[in-house]
């Protein structure tokens, strides 16, 4: 039977790497993948064909080639050039042989794979001291224009316009990486944008990540250089064939504009009265703009995006406007977030509009202590006029919930712009627990405001860093939230570049200077992400290609521990920050937590080596992996012999320890582990179900109850609401994650710490276990090829749900208690099969498609 015809199966549009736009990737072999939908249960893929069809060549065809695989599947034909245009589709056939139709057209460019693609060099301004300068040029173009592309990127950030009108809409390009080994550059279509004859280019630049202040405790400015510097390279195809190319060079032309100051931290300050109308047009004035200098920089760093841009994906209106005598508006937008406010104001030539932000109140004021050294302030000084005028700050964001409005201008409508990574959202999860289900939305926007190019602890203090401790524990959660694969495997290329030559991986990166934390030193938790990330990619997307690029970067990370540790295989000594914020741990001193720090280093170590030699093994790396497995296994011995006693009770009595200790699978037997989650159980008991781990045990306590049979206890945790707890700050109005358990106390007052944030990700963590146990759905083998299905009703909860965009399509499952029945639903994609483990029953298989039980429950 040939589906070439209508029938109930289809085939995708064929995706490459893990790009939603694939215009100017940098993979000139980029792998494919493809889903299947349709309503045939049990239908399995045998073999495929792919077409590569070239606009000015013929097209290739794969041929058949036998295999189920249908996730990431290597590139059958020769390499692409520079600048390549090719359009991909996909068949199937399947284990009767019949074929389907092909799939959708995948169109594909390749963007400058190489350095001695750049014809343009960089350009800067005379007046290097000049924070936010505009540059520009004019050109002339022949008549019928074909296609052009406009290849850019900054020393800083930069904005960019053609002919009046802004190209694309990314904010925060080209992002943050490395600086000095990995620069990004981004690729627009501006083909409509042309016109025949005169046409002009202009560019904003500001300070960003790359010039401006950063860290703490004042930090530092100009990190990455003290020079401002713009990268653009237009290229025009003409419909005969011919080419024309423009770039940044000797005839650019800058001066300074309306921005007066804008930094990440303290905010943008813009005087419309210094705008310059018509100044990205053609026929400008620009004889008073100085003349541009070259800045030599090593075009071999210029690498291609490998996920999305920043942009604003959403808007939000105050919910809540109070007025004071003074004039002043304080604005609550019902939701802490991360972006900036666009406002519409009337009034006068130099009237001024002020905007602060802050993430709370305290006595009905803005509570900024909590920022810091971050100002948080924008403004705005009127060009003034009859017309209404519309601004929004370009180069900073900030993290808020309140806005405080001033000035004597009149202020007639105030927005708040989400702004974070772009990022398509795969999973979702609903329960009949409102608070629970807030703590879960809670975690979906601490997310969002922490995935802003970097994945960050915090978006609006005087920080804002790649803290690699935060991400290890929480990338599990937000796989299943978002596809993030491709930010977050950019953001790994950065670590192993980072990485010190003895393999000691940075506390943040792109790494800064920063008192006490650099130079960095090995520390559990935060290297051991150079492991475990990579893994949990792994597993979630199915992705071994970023096991591949990171492999030397994790190899070095426990080669380099294993040197710290020595013969015995105990991570006993330096320094370690242990499990971190620890609720008992003072406000001043996170790291002074109830777990050994030691004990924590050492499952850690035991931990990243397992899977070490696991990725090893993925990898076909034989005598490597033998090597790592046998070392974690006298790791895991030599952590017995010192934590470990007979009984299964451990000699550091603290629920982290335990915890770690059981989901890293360290007891040497089952009672001993039997005995261990007892223990477990019995601690978080008697601390009235309250919270009393930081870091390193939250992420995994629930997993450890439930994993030794103390799914009640899990639950209980989970619900409970005094603080310290997950509840408490969504009864206290949280939402979004906290940095503190308490980092607002029941008095309604900030907590006293330095360190006290409204907006930290890493103690959501807990929401994947929401994802895997409360609803069930999990993946059983790496990116979903097999699902385990196993739901866990327990504590006040009639219902819970979950939904993935898995890489084969989506999965979903959901429970409900109906009086004395337990009703289960689940959609398994097609090609995938599931266990299903229902309570009370045994396990047992079942193929795609849609499925029912129903069982007694009481």
């Amino acid at each position: 039977m040939d589906h070439s015809g209508p029938a109930p199966l289809q085939v995708s549009t064929p995706r490459a790497e893990h790009h939603d736009e694939p215009l100017g990737i940098g993979e000139p072999e980029p792998r494919l993948s493809w889903q299947v939908t349709g309503a045939v249960p049990g239908w399995r893929q045998a073999a495929y064909e792919i077409e590569c069809a070239d606009p000015a060549g013929p097209a290739l065809r794969s041929g058949r080639i036998t295999s189920g695989e249908n996730v990431l599947v290597d590139w059958p034909f020769p390499p692409l050039d520079s600048r390549s245009r090719r359009t991909i589709r996909v068949r199937l056939w399947d284990t009767e042989g019949a074929a389907t139709g092909w799939s959708p057209a995948l169109t594909l460019e390749t963007g400058l794979l190489t350095a001695a693609d750049w014809s343009a060099r960089f350009v800067t301004p005379e007046d290097h001291t000049q924070n936010a300068p505009l540059l520009r040029t004019e050109f002339v173009l022949r008549p019928d224009i074909a296609h052009a592309r406009l290849y850019v990127t900054a020393l800083g950030l930069y904005e960019i316009e053609l002919n009046g009108e802004r190209v694309g809409d990314h904010t925060f390009a080209p992002g943050w990486t490395s600086y000095h080994h990995r620069l990004r550059y981004q690729t627009f279509d501006v083909t409509t944008a042309l016109r025949t004859g005169e046409n002009a280019l202009g560019a904003w630049l500001a300070e960003g990540w790359y010039r401006g202040r950063l860290g703490f405790h004042g930090g530092t400015s100009a990190i990455y250089g003290d020079r401002l510097a713009l990268l653009a390279q237009l290229e025009v195809t003409y419909t005969d064939g011919t080419t024309d190319s423009v770039g940044t060079g000797p005839g650019w032309r800058s001066a300074t504009g309306p921005i007066r100051s804008s930094g990440l931290y303290d905010g943008e300050h813009h005087d419309a009265r210094d705008e310059r109308p018509g100044w990205s047009r053609p026929g400008f004035d620009d004889s008073t703009w100085t003349p541009v200098r070259l800045l030599e920089h090593d075009l071999a760093t210029l690498v291609a995006p490998d996920g999305p841009p920043v942009r604003c994906t959403q808007e939000l209106a105050a919910s809540v406007t109070s007025r004071f005598a003074s004039g002043r508006r304080l604005i609550d937008f019902g939701q802490n977030l991360v972006g900036r406010l666009r406002i519409r104001v009337r009034g006068r030539a130099g009237q001024v509009v002020r905007l602060r932000h802050a993430e709370v109140l305290q006595d009905g004021e803005l509570c900024t202590r909590p920022l810091r050294g971050a100002a948080a302030t924008d403004s705005y000084t009127l060009r003034g006029g009859t017309d209404e005028e519309v601004w929004e700050p370009r180069f900073t964001f900030h993290g808020f919930r309140y806005a405080e409005i001033s000035g004597d201008a009149e202020v007639t409508d105030v927005v708040a712009r989400v702004h974070h990574t772009d990022m398509r959202r795969t999973g979702t999860f609903t329960c009949s627990n409102a608070l629970l289900q807030r703590l879960h939305d809670n975690v979906v926007w601490s997310m969002r405001g922490n995935f802003l190019d970097v994945p960050t602890d915090c978006p609006q203090r005087d920080e804002r860093l790649g803290w690699t401790g935060d991400i290890q524990v929480f990338t599990p959660t937000a796989a299943f939230l978002y596809d993030c694969a491709g930010m977050l495997g950019s953001w790994l290329r950065d670590v192993a570049a980072e990485q010190k030559p003895d393999g000691t991986v940075p506390f943040f990166v792109p790494e800064i200077p920063a008192p006490h934390w650099t130079p960095a030193f090995p520390a559990a938790v935060w290297g051991d992400v150079a492991v475990l990330t990579p893994w949990d990619l792994y597993q979630r997307f199915g992705d071994a290609g970023v096991l591949r690029s990171q492999y030397a970067s994790a190899k070095a990370w426990i080669d380099r521990v294993t040197a710290d540790a020595g013969p015995d295989r105990l991570w006993d000594n330096g320094k370690q920050l242990g499990d971190w914020l620890d609720p008992t741990a003072p406000p001043h001193d996170p790291s002074d937590a109830k777990a050994d720090p030691h004990l924590i280093a050492t499952a850690y170590y035991a931990r990243s080596t397992r899977v070490l030699a696991e990725t090893a093994r993925v990898l076909g790396h034989v005598e490597e992996h033998r090597h790592y497995a046998t070392l974690a296994d006298e790791i895991a011995a030599a952590f017995a012999r010192r934590w470990v006693q007979p009984s299964g009770l451990l000699d550091d009595d603290a629920q982290a320890s335990y915890a770690l200790t059981i989901h890293f699978g360290l007891f040497p037997g089952p009672a001993q582990r039997a005995a261990a989650g007892d223990r477990l159980a019995e601690l978080v008991a008697d601390a009235g179900h309250r919270i009393a781990t930081g870091f390193a045990g939250t992420p995994v306590i629930c997993d450890a109850l439930t994993e030794t049979g103390h799914l009640d206890t899990a639950y209980e945790l989970l619900l409970q609401t005094e603080c310290p707890s997950w509840l408490y700050p969504v009864t206290q109005g949280a939402t979004t994650i906290w940095e503190r358990w308490d980092s607002l106390l029941p008095d309604g007052t900030v907590n006293p710490g330095e360190m006290t944030s409204f907006n930290h990700y890493a103690l959501g963590a807990v929401a994947d276990w929401l994802h895997r146990t409360v609803a069930g759905l999990a993946p059983a083998e790496p990116g979903y090829r097999r699902l385990l299905l196993r739901p866990r009703p327990g504590g006040d909860l009639t219902h819970a749900a979950a939904e993935h965009d898995t890489p084969h399509g989506p999965a979903a499952l959901s429970w409900r208690i109906d009086e004395e029945q337990l009703e289960v639903e689940a959609v398994v994609p097609i090609g995938v099969t599931a266990t299903v483990q229902l309570p009370g029953r045994d396990p047992f298989e079942v193929a795609s498609g849609r499925h029912h039980w129903s069982i007694p429950w009481s």
